[in-house]
């Protein structure tokens, strides 16, 4: 029985080291349509990230940065970023996101949001 015990503790364990962050949720939401400019881009990823080696980038259709490159990491949640944004004109909009999580594994993807007026 001991031995069953032991070799849970390590598939648990070995598991959890291969866990990469992939996005939970974003704000605004991912193929969302929104009738006002967001003051920023939120997004929470499945892991803690490391912030000095992540990124949010938010580009309009032109394809030209419009976010303020102000990328932070949550006070009270470590696996939730924010970027700042100046207020946006109605249009299309791609956030690329490319994040290292706490245990150095890299992921990235990318969405589109919807600003009407």
């Amino acid at each position: 029985m001991k031995g069953i015990v032991v070799f849970l503790i390590l598939v648990a364990a070995s598991a959890r080291l291969e866990a990469h962050a992939f996005l939970e949720e974003a704000n605004p939401g991912v193929g969302s349509t929104i009738q006002t400019s967001p003051s920023e881009v939120r997004i929470r990823f499945t892991e803690n990230i490391e912030p000095a080696v992540s990124s949010i980038q938010v580009f309009d259709a032109s394809g030209k940065e419009v976010d303020k490159r102000d990328l932070h990491l949550d006070r009270s949640d470590h696996a939730l970023l924010h970027v700042s944004l100046p207020q946006l004109g109605a249009g299309i909009y791609k956030v690329v996101w490319r994040v290292v999580s706490v245990d150095t594994h890299v992921t990235n993807g990318n969405f589109t949001f919807w600003v009407v007026r």
